[in-house]
Protein backbone atom coordinates (compact mmCIF):
# COMPACT_ATOMS: atom_id res chain seq x y z
CA UNK A 1 0.00 0.00 0.00
CA UNK A 2 1.48 3.31 -1.01
CA UNK A 3 0.98 6.48 0.90
CA UNK A 4 0.20 9.57 -1.10
CA UNK A 5 2.71 12.29 -0.50
CA UNK A 6 1.78 15.88 -1.06
CA UNK A 7 3.65 17.61 -3.83
CA UNK A 8 5.69 20.39 -2.33
CA UNK A 9 6.92 22.95 -4.81
CA UNK A 10 10.56 23.96 -4.50
CA UNK A 11 11.19 27.09 -2.51
CA UNK A 12 11.20 30.21 -4.59
CA UNK A 13 14.23 32.51 -4.53
CA UNK A 14 12.18 34.98 -2.46
CA UNK A 15 11.45 32.30 0.15
CA UNK A 16 15.13 31.32 0.37
CA UNK A 17 16.17 34.96 0.75
CA UNK A 18 13.54 35.49 3.45
CA UNK A 19 14.78 32.44 5.37
CA UNK A 20 18.38 33.64 5.06
CA UNK A 21 17.39 37.10 6.27
CA UNK A 22 15.56 35.55 9.24
CA UNK A 23 18.71 33.60 10.16
CA UNK A 24 20.73 36.80 9.83
CA UNK A 25 18.24 38.62 12.06
CA UNK A 26 18.50 35.83 14.65
CA UNK A 27 22.31 35.99 14.49
CA UNK A 28 22.19 39.77 14.92
CA UNK A 29 19.90 39.35 17.93
CA UNK A 30 22.33 36.92 19.59
CA UNK A 31 25.35 39.14 18.91
CA UNK A 32 23.43 42.22 20.04
CA UNK A 33 22.38 40.47 23.26
CA UNK A 34 26.02 39.60 23.99
CA UNK A 35 27.00 43.24 23.44
CA UNK A 36 24.14 44.36 25.67
CA UNK A 37 25.33 41.99 28.40
CA UNK A 38 28.87 43.39 28.24
CA UNK A 39 27.60 46.97 28.34
CA UNK A 40 25.30 46.14 31.27
CA UNK A 41 28.18 44.53 33.17
CA UNK A 42 30.45 47.54 32.63
CA UNK A 43 27.65 49.93 33.60
CA UNK A 44 27.10 47.97 36.81
CA UNK A 45 30.84 48.07 37.52
CA UNK A 46 30.86 51.83 36.92
CA UNK A 47 27.95 52.69 39.21
CA UNK A 48 28.86 50.15 41.90
CA UNK A 49 32.42 51.52 41.85
CA UNK A 50 33.85 48.01 41.46
CA UNK A 51 36.87 46.76 39.57
CA UNK A 52 36.00 44.93 36.37
CA UNK A 53 37.27 41.39 36.03
CA UNK A 54 40.32 41.83 33.83
CA UNK A 55 42.85 39.34 32.50
CA UNK A 56 45.28 42.17 31.67
CA UNK A 57 46.03 43.34 35.21
CA UNK A 58 44.72 46.84 35.80
CA UNK A 59 44.10 47.71 32.12
CA UNK A 60 40.31 47.61 32.42
CA UNK A 61 40.42 49.74 35.54
CA UNK A 62 42.63 52.30 33.81
CA UNK A 63 40.23 52.46 30.87
CA UNK A 64 37.12 52.58 33.10
CA UNK A 65 38.50 55.48 35.12
CA UNK A 66 40.00 57.46 32.24
CA UNK A 67 38.55 60.69 30.90
CA UNK A 68 37.45 58.68 27.85
CA UNK A 69 35.11 56.53 29.95
CA UNK A 70 32.40 59.20 29.75
CA UNK A 71 30.96 61.29 26.94
CA UNK A 72 29.20 64.46 28.07
CA UNK A 73 29.23 63.09 31.64
CA UNK A 74 27.44 59.88 30.53
CA UNK A 75 29.35 56.62 31.06
CA UNK A 76 30.33 55.04 27.74
CA UNK A 77 29.04 51.71 29.06
CA UNK A 78 25.58 53.24 29.54
CA UNK A 79 25.75 54.61 26.00
CA UNK A 80 26.55 51.02 25.00
CA UNK A 81 23.39 49.75 26.69
CA UNK A 82 21.31 52.32 24.81
CA UNK A 83 23.10 51.55 21.55
CA UNK A 84 22.79 47.78 21.72
CA UNK A 85 19.17 48.00 22.91
CA UNK A 86 18.33 50.35 20.03
CA UNK A 87 19.97 47.98 17.54
CA UNK A 88 18.01 45.06 18.98
CA UNK A 89 14.77 47.03 18.73
CA UNK A 90 15.58 48.04 15.15
CA UNK A 91 15.71 44.35 14.22
CA UNK A 92 11.95 44.28 14.78
CA UNK A 93 11.37 46.87 12.05
CA UNK A 94 10.31 45.27 8.79
CA UNK A 95 11.25 46.18 5.27
CA UNK A 96 14.19 47.89 3.64
CA UNK A 97 13.94 50.92 5.91
CA UNK A 98 14.24 48.75 9.02
CA UNK A 99 17.28 46.97 7.61
CA UNK A 100 18.91 50.28 6.65
CA UNK A 101 18.25 51.77 10.10
CA UNK A 102 19.89 48.74 11.74
CA UNK A 103 22.90 49.02 9.43
CA UNK A 104 23.19 52.75 10.13
CA UNK A 105 23.07 52.22 13.88
CA UNK A 106 25.71 49.52 13.62
CA UNK A 107 27.91 51.76 11.45
CA UNK A 108 27.65 54.50 14.08
CA UNK A 109 28.54 51.92 16.76
CA UNK A 110 31.60 50.81 14.82
CA UNK A 111 32.74 54.43 14.44
CA UNK A 112 32.32 55.05 18.16
CA UNK A 113 34.12 51.79 18.96
CA UNK A 114 36.97 52.77 16.63
CA UNK A 115 37.33 56.12 18.38
CA UNK A 116 37.36 54.45 21.80
CA UNK A 117 39.87 51.83 20.64
CA UNK A 118 42.09 54.63 19.35
CA UNK A 119 41.82 56.30 22.77
CA UNK A 120 42.76 53.05 24.52
CA UNK A 121 45.81 52.54 22.33
CA UNK A 122 47.13 56.06 21.96
CA UNK A 123 45.84 58.09 24.91
CA UNK A 124 45.18 55.71 27.79
CA UNK A 125 47.87 53.17 26.83
CA UNK A 126 45.75 50.33 28.20
CA UNK A 127 43.39 47.92 26.47
CA UNK A 128 40.26 46.67 28.20
CA UNK A 129 39.23 43.15 27.16
CA UNK A 130 35.55 44.03 27.58
CA UNK A 131 35.89 47.04 25.31
CA UNK A 132 37.67 44.98 22.67
CA UNK A 133 34.97 42.31 22.90
CA UNK A 134 32.29 44.97 22.48
CA UNK A 135 34.10 46.49 19.49
CA UNK A 136 34.43 43.07 17.84
CA UNK A 137 30.74 42.35 18.45
CA UNK A 138 29.80 45.71 16.94
CA UNK A 139 31.88 44.93 13.84
CA UNK A 140 30.17 41.54 13.54
CA UNK A 141 26.80 43.28 13.92
CA UNK A 142 27.68 45.67 11.11
CA UNK A 143 28.62 42.75 8.87
CA UNK A 144 25.37 40.95 9.63
CA UNK A 145 23.36 44.15 9.17
CA UNK A 146 25.03 44.76 5.80
CA UNK A 147 24.21 41.18 4.77
CA UNK A 148 20.56 41.79 5.73
CA UNK A 149 20.51 44.87 3.48
CA UNK A 150 22.12 43.02 0.57
CA UNK A 151 19.79 40.01 0.84
CA UNK A 152 16.65 42.14 0.84
CA UNK A 153 13.96 41.44 -1.80
CA UNK A 154 15.14 44.40 -3.88
CA UNK A 155 18.49 42.64 -4.35
CA UNK A 156 16.74 39.93 -6.40
CA UNK A 157 15.19 42.40 -8.81
CA UNK A 158 18.50 43.78 -10.04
Amino acid sequence: MSVARPIVPPASPLTRVGARRDRLSAAAAVVGALGLAIAAYLTYVHYAKLHAFCLAGDACERVQTSRFSTLASVPVALIGIVGYATILLSLLARGATGRLVTAGLCAFGVCLSAYLTWAELFRIHAVCQWCVASAVLMCVLLGVAAARVVTGPAALRR
